[in-house]
C-alpha cells in the first residue's frame, strides 16, 4: 500500500512556537535556510525515487519562487500551507480567504500549476474555525489535510473520523485526510511527523504505519519540515517548552526519514485523494 509523504515547506523561524519572538515582520531579518534544506531533502526523495506533497508558505514562494518551480519540475506536488502561517482560527472568515488566497495564486504563479490542496498552520481548522472550510471550497480547494483527529491543548478534533472524510459545505465539497492516529481501545495516540516522529523511536513508528495499512486497510500521511534535518539551524529564543520541542530529536530525523523512505512506498497526497472512492469518504457523524 502506498503512504502519503508530506512536507510543511516553511523556515525555521516561521514555526508557530516562536510566534511571539520571530512574526511576519522581522521574517527578512532572519538568515534563510530553507532553500538548503529544502534541496538537501529532495535529494533524499530522489535517491528513494519518491515523490511527495509540499504544503508551502506563500510568503516562501515569494521570495523563493525558483524553488518552488524546481520541486514542480521535479514531479512533487504544491499544496497551500497559508501565506503567513497564521493559525486559522485567530483570523475571521475575510481574513483567512484572503491570505489564503494571496499564497494561492503566488503558488500557482511560481509552481505553474493549479493548487488543490491545504494545510492549515499547526491545524488549525478546528470547532471554532470549521467555517473555513466553506472558504476553501469557494477558493477552488479540493482537499484538505488540517485536522488531527485527538484531544490536544492548541488543536485537535478528538470525534472527527481517523480516515479520510467529505465535508459538505454551501460552496461545494472538500475531502478531509486527517493526521496519523493510532487507536487502542478509545485512546487516539498521534504519530508519524513533526515532533513525534522526532521524539518517538521509529521501531515504533514503522509499526504503526504497518499496522494501520494491513489491519484497518489505510493509508497514513506522514509529515515533516525541512528545518528538521538541519541540525545547524540558530537558536531562537522562546519559552523552555517551545524550544524543546522545535529542537529536540534533530540529529536524529535525517537517519529515520532515510529508513522510512527505505522501508515504505510514498507518494504525493493527491495522488491518493484522487482515487478514493465515493464511498469511502462519507460525511462525519458530528459536524460542529
Amino acid at each position: 500500500m502506498k503512504n502519503a509523504l508530506t512536507i510543511d515547506l516553511e523556515d525555521y523561524y516561521q514555526v508557530t512556537a516562536f510566534e511571539a519572538s520571530s512574526g511576519p515582520d522581522g521574517w527578512d531579518s532572519h538568515v534563510s535556510r530553507v532553500e538548503a534544506n529544502t534541496a538537501k531533502l529532495l535529494e533524499l526523495l530522489s535517491s528513494a525515487n519518491c515523490k511527495a506533497t509540499f504544503f508551502t508558505l506563500g510568503w516562501v514562494a515569494e521570495k523563493h519562487p525558483k524553488l518552488i518551480r524546481d520541486i514542480s519540475e521535479l514531479g512533487h506536488e504544491i499544496a497551500c500551507h497559508s501565506h503567513l502561517h497564521r493559525r486559522v482560527y485567530s483570523l475571521t472568515p475575510s481574513e483567512f480567504k484572503e491570505d489564503t488566497r494571496r499564497a494561492k495564486e503566488i503558488l500557482e504563479n511560481a509552481s505553474g500549476i493549479v493548487v488543490r490542496g491545504y494545510r492549515a498552520p499547526s491545524f488549525s481548522i478546528t470547532r471554532d474555525s470549521w467555517w473555513a472550510f466553506k472558504v476553501l471550497a469557494e477558493l477552488g480547494f479540493s482537499y484538505d489535510s488540517s485536522i488531527f483527529p485527538i484531544k490536544h491543548a492548541n488543536y485537535g478534533m478528538p470525534d472527527m473520523p481517523r480516515f479520510p472524510f467529505r465535508v459538505d459545505t454551501p460552496a461545494g465539497s472538500v475531502i478531509e485526510f486527517p493526521m496519523p492516529t493510532l487507536a487502542v481501545a478509545s485512546v487516539r495516540s498521534p504519530f508519524g511527523g513533526g515532533a513525534y516522529f522526532r521524539l518517538l523511536p521509529y521501531r515504533f513508528t514503522r509499526w504503526a504505519i504497518r499496522r494501520i495499512n494491513a489491519l484497518e486497510n489505510q493509508p497514513v500521511c506522514v509529515y515533516l519540515h525541512p528545518w528538521e534535518i538541519d541540525t545547524g539551524q540558530p537558536l531562537l529564543q522562546g519559552t523552555l517548552t517551545s524550544r524543546a520541542r522545535h529542537y529536540f530529536g534533530l540529529k536524529g530525523t535525517e537517519s529515520k526519514l532515510k529508513k522510512l523512505l527505505g522501508e515504505f512506498e510514498f507518494c504525493p497526497l493527491a495522488s491518493i485523494v484522487n482515487h478514493l472512492k465515493p464511498e469511502e469518504v462519507g460525511v462525519p457523524a458530528l459536524v460542529p
